[in-house]
């Protein structure tokens, strides 16, 4: 029997389809998927399933100083056991063993773990190794034609990183979270690719912060010909002799603004016109496609995420690749030709094949691993791709396209123009040649409409302005932005730098996007700067990431470069172990700053978020146990403190981070007293407790009186800022019903004929949040018609009985099958479930996709 392994199940799948002709079936076998065709088996991975850690015995916090850890010996478990112990019975009775993880320093380390774990059940079986850029039936049957060996040499590169990086991470990490008194989910996180990145961002933050503005001045003029206005701008030649529009001192502003503004006439002194030829872009590597996608509104990880997919579909190469050329092999008239007749992209495809020449553009990076990301032969129906996939699929599509098309070309026509001794200019542009522009609709081709004058024509003046403006601050680093900055920098690789900014999300040292650093992020880079510099040097990343190349290439060796590291981080501990008490004092008032709303309007204390036992966030003093005053937050969500602050109650206000359901909460004392001030709007009578909700001899019956009930349903404000439907005799009866966050709730006249009560509709509500509804709407501008409260709540109950998983928005009854295969059987398993592990274990469902579940569910 013939075993193939490959890095993820739905590469396997996809793989067993390709060699098997679409004939092989999935068997289940300790709860992994196995495919097999005629003698033939295959089995994905789920990435790692062994990883590296410290013995047992290291694993207190509290019985083991941090710095026992730079010498401490790692070995290597398995994480995803069933997925080993499945391996390890097919690897038993296999007389051949392939391996097709992904070609790269990770995959191949994935490999190589694969075969050592084939390798303790059975020494003799011959091991080969296949690799190929892209899952399409040409690539992989070339792939398993052409087999090769395992590179020993680049694993272990990866394998120096999974070293590295564990005794960094984790030494550096528990000195710091130890240091401030921060234990359990809300440690005090440190990395050796994160933390340099992070300290970009702080540096860039601090640059905003010292930045102080200058005033200046810029003057206008709309000119007139004929019937045709354009707009010039006044400049002048500064010292070096450019040109300059900004005018730094206000008399001088004002004194040319008088001069332009009792003028009716400008001269025109000189008329430039010029073409300029607009050269195609380079064929997308890894971080450009990073950037095109952000422009699309993607994140990095999301971009990843999707891209990785539409990979193991086959649909595009690899995404992790450095290479801006184009192999030799690739035939560009071929790959064209595939999309003649598609729906999407035939006639572009036809109009590049009429060219006289396609000769691919180049950019200046060329690896012989991986060509540039590009579509392969295998095309998709939109129908077959969800909206993401199919815009970033689109992108990758039309920038193939792009780097093949012809240059477009412009004509900038620029007008020189005299006030008397003031000096305006006008700059049109025009395209002349829509080139790859009309194949790429990526970038701005806006034009800018300038008329035909002569030198010494007049012009008439139709309006002036002034404008009295302010010198900027640099702008955060966005996410693609950052990217290149780490790359240019030699921080992290290809492979990394996306998942290292999501980490620094998700650990709380970012927050908004374009990224912004937290006051804790902003305290663990100081606290490095001021103790232990290595800590945030790109310089010694740098250097590390260039080790292991140099193990990769065969120039180096795993232990010494690992020992190396080791005798650098002791060095870092010497500076740490002597400031351990400042740096402690340091991590915990940012910490408390990070929490802090603002006073107390009780004793004047600082007002904290806290978190209770059972989870929840609330707000309380920081003069408890002699202050109690409290106020309550949101019960769904992980509050974050923004800058914006009440001009009440000088209080800064809140914004709840749920996934799609995220909202700005405000001031919490404002939301309390809002809640005070709202009167109860009575719609009915309760049905647990109102006079009809019982006869008079059952009441007897039961030993109650009159007063326990006559309850009545109402619409109430709650102090967390959430709205429902309850009982007035609160908290004697707790009948409720849910109602959306936001919005005006109107009451009808219109009333359900079962329960008596009005219906409801919600104006401008764009959350929907209520029972069962979707968290957006389709237009947020258009009123919500709730209906009967009860009705609503009633029939969201039975859908979420009926399909389980299915009430969830996006979830079918192909995926809430595949899901239940996976273990995820109810809402509850879906909100505890492991969104790496079970999207690794799911065909078609990416982290992503969980995630936005996940946030649903909640």
């Amino acid at each position: 029997m013939e075993l193939i392994i490959t890095e993820k199940d739905n590469a396997a799948r996809r793989i067993a389809d390709i060699l098997s002709g679409e004939s092989a079936e999935a068997d289940r076998q300790n709860g992994v998927n196995v495919y097999k065709w005629g003698g033939k088996r295959c089995i994905g991975l789920s990435g790692h399933v062994v990883g590296v850690d410290f013995p047992p015995e290291y694993n207190d916090w509290r019985d083991v100083e941090p710095v026992e850890l730079i010498d401490a010996s790692v070995e290597k478990q398995p994480t995803k056991e069933n997925i080993v112990r499945t391996l390890r019975l097919l690897a038993r009775d296999a007389s051949r063993v392939t391996i097709a993880t992904d070609y790269d320093r990770e995959g191949e380390l994935i490999g190589k773990e694969a075969w050592e774990l084939v390798r303790e059940v059975n020494e003799d079986v011959p091991i080969q190794r296949v690799r190929f850029s892209s899952i399409t039936k040409n690539e992989v049957s070339s792939a398993f034609e052409n087999p090769d060996e395992l590179d020993f040499d680049l694993a272990a590169a990866g394998e120096a990183r999974q070293i590295i990086d564990l005794i960094w991470g984790a030494a550096l990490t528990r000195f710091l979270s130890l240091s401030a008194r921060q234990l359990g989910n809300d440690f005090i996180s440190v990395g050796r690719v994160q933390s340099p990145t992070l300290k970009l961002i702080v540096d860039r933050e601090r640059e905003i912060q010292a930045f102080d503005p200058e005033e200046y001045w810029e003057m206008f003029a709309d000119l007139q010909k004929d019937d045709e206005a354009f707009e010039s701008q006044y400049f002048y030649r500064d010292e070096d002799g450019n040109e300059a529009e900004r005018v730094w001192d206000e008399e001088t502003a004002e004194k040319a603004y008088e001069t332009l503004e009792s003028a009716t006439q400008a001269t025109v002194d000189s008329v430039s016109r010029r073409t300029r030829t607009d050269s195609p872009p380079a064929p997308f590597n890894t971080t450009q496609f990073i950037r095109a996608a952000g422009s699309l509104g993607y994140s990095a990880q999301r971009a990843m995420s999707i891209a990785e997919d539409l990979y193991t579909a086959g649909y595009i190469t690899y995404p992790r690749t450095d290479n801006t050329v184009y192999p030799d092999d690739l035939d560009p008239e071929e790959l064209l030709d595939t999309f003649v007749g598609n729906y999407h992209f035939g006639d572009d495809a036809d109009g590049l094949l009429e060219q006289d020449d396609i000769e691919p553009t180049e950019g200046d990076e060329e690896t012989t691993d991986h060509p540039p990301i590009h579509p392969t032969e295998d095309i998709p129906t939109k129908g077959e791709l969800g909206d993401d996939e199919w815009d970033v699929y689109e992108l990758v599509v039309r920038r193939f396209f792009a780097t093949v098309a012809e240059s477009a070309k412009w004509e900038h026509l620029k007008v020189v123009s005299t006030v008397g001794d003031l000096t305006l200019k006008a700059n049109g542009k025009r395209l002349l040649k829509e080139g790859y522009h009309a194949v790429y609709p990526y970038f701005n081709t806006s034009e800018n409409y300038v008329p035909n004058v002569e030198e010494g024509e007049d012009l008439s003046i139709i309006d002036t302005r002034i404008e009295d403006k302010q010198t900027q601050p640099p702008r955060r680093y966005g996410q693609s932005r950052l990217i290149e900055k780490m790359e240019k920098m030699g921080i992290g690789t290809k492979s990394t730098r996306h998942n290292t900014i999501q980490k620094l999300y998700d650990r709380g040292y970012l927050e908004s996007d374009p990224p912004r650093p937290t006051r804790l992020a902003q305290a663990v880079v100081k606290a490095a700067e001021d103790y232990a510099d290595l800590v945030v040097s790109e310089t010694m990343t740098r250097e590390l990431e260039e080790d292991m190349t140099a193990i990769a290439e065969g120039e180096a060796d795993l232990e010494d470069v690992a020992d190396s590291s080791r005798e650098i981080l002791a060095t870092v501990f010497d500076d740490l172990e002597e400031s351990r008490e400042e740096i402690g004092k340091q991590l915990q008032q940012s910490l408390k700053e990070d929490k802090t709303l603002g006073p107390c309007p009780e004793c004047g204390e600082d007002l904290l978020v806290r978190q209770s036992r059972r989870g929840s966030y609330f707000v309380g003093c920081d003069g408890y146990p002699d202050c109690t005053y409290t106020l309550p937050l949101p019960n769904k969500g992980k509050p974050l403190i923004l800058d914006e602050t009440c001009e009440d109650h000088d209080l800064r206000e809140v914004k709840i981070l749920a996934g799609r359901s995220t909202f700005v909460h405000g001031c919490p004392l404002c939301k309390a007293e809002e809640a005070e001030e709202a009167e109860d709007r009575i719609i009915g009578e309760c049905p647990q407790c109102g006079e009809g909700a019982g006869s008079e001899s059952q009441r007897d019956e039961g030993g109650e009186t009159a007063e326990e009930h006559g309850g009545e349903l109402a619409i109430k404000k709650l102090q967390t800022g959430s709205r429902l439907v309850g009982c007035t005799r609160y908290p004697d009866c707790d009948y409720s019903l849910p109602l959306p966050r936001r919005g005006e709730i109107e009451v009808t006249d219109e009333r359900c004929e079962e329960h008596d009560l009005p219906e409801l509709v919600i104006h401008n509500d764009t959350e929907q949040s209520s029972a069962g509804q979707s968290d957006e709407s389709d237009d947020g501008d258009e009123p919500w018609e709730l209906g009967c409260p009860i009705c609503n709540y009633e029939e969201f109950k039975q859908r979420e009985r009926k399909s389980g998983l299915e009430v969830i928005d996006g979830i079918g009854a192909k995926t809430a099958e595949k899901l239940a295969e996976a273990g995820i059987d109810t809402i509850d398993d879906l909100k505890d479930a492991e969104a790496e592990t079970v999207a690794e274990q799911v065909n078609g469902v990416s982290e992503d996709r969980l995630r936005n579940w996940q946030a649903k569910a909640d």
